[in-house]
């Protein structure tokens, strides 16, 4: 028998469409999301956007907002960090099993996701890059042979898809950085060297989320100085 191919639903779609918007600056934080004008634009009726929202919110992409319905989320550094904390410890996981069970097949497959990912790079589409990155970890979790890595990271990924393009964005030389990084966790999977590509795969996933933390810091800070700077208006 035919085996039956798994297809993205319709709200799947719509909330990838919604994500590979936020990501791609199209979507910045604050914009509010009115249905009727998602639903025209995508093509779609109101009832798959309307489902793709509620996940969103769920998921802490999207939030209500006082007489203006849904909006964009304003990024929390501490959820990124507590994401990214949780996310480090997975990956490393991810990496040490897969040295343990997954060499051989990393050895004959994983060039092809480093070639993939080095496309991406130069071709400078952000989404690309995103896509090649995902494509790599999940290689990873596969060889790991533990599938609740992957559920356990799966609903978090349209926020993490957000914070790669906010470190991507904003860096050239990021996204050679992050794919070297790869190639050095592939070469110690390969190897079997367990302790080593799970430290690897920790520090990758660290050194992101630090870089990320600090800008975002920065950027709420010089914001609440403007906000201090500007005069006040006197009521007389």
């Amino acid at each position: 028998m035919a085996q039956v191919q798994n297809q993205p639903t319709l709200v799947e779609q719509v909330v990838n469409a919604i994500v590979s918007e936020i990501v791609g600056g199209e979507l910045p934080a604050n914009s509010r999301l009115i249905q009727d004008e998602l639903a025209r634009a995508y093509g779609v009726s109101r009832q798959p956007v309307q489902q793709a929202l509620l996940l969103l919110r769920d998921r802490g992409m999207v939030r209500e907002a006082p007489g203006r319905g849904l909006i964009v989320s304003p990024l929390d550094v501490d959820f990124v960090r507590n994401l990214y904390e949780v996310r480090a410890m997975l990956d490393g996981l991810a990496a040490r099993l897969a040295a343990e069970r997954g060499s051989e097949r990393a050895r004959d497959e994983g060039q092809a996701y480093l070639d993939a990912g080095q496309a991406a790079v130069e071709s400078g589409s952000l989404n690309e890059q995103i896509e090649a990155d995902m494509r790599f970890h999940g290689f990873i979790n596969e060889l790991a042979g533990n599938p609740l890595i992957g559920e356990t990271t799966a609903p978090h990924w349209p926020y993490l898809r957000r914070v790669m393009g906010e470190v991507l964005r904003d860096d050239a030389q990021m996204p050679q950085t992050i794919l070297g990084e790869h190639v050095a966790i592939l070469d110690a999977v390969i190897a079997g060297n367990a302790g080593q590509a799970e430290k690897l795969s920790r520090d990758h996933i660290s050194r992101a989320a630090k870089i990320f933390v600090q800008r975002l810091q920065a950027q709420q800070a010089a914001s609440e100085e403007e906000e201090r700077q500007r005069p006040t208006r006197r009521i007389r």
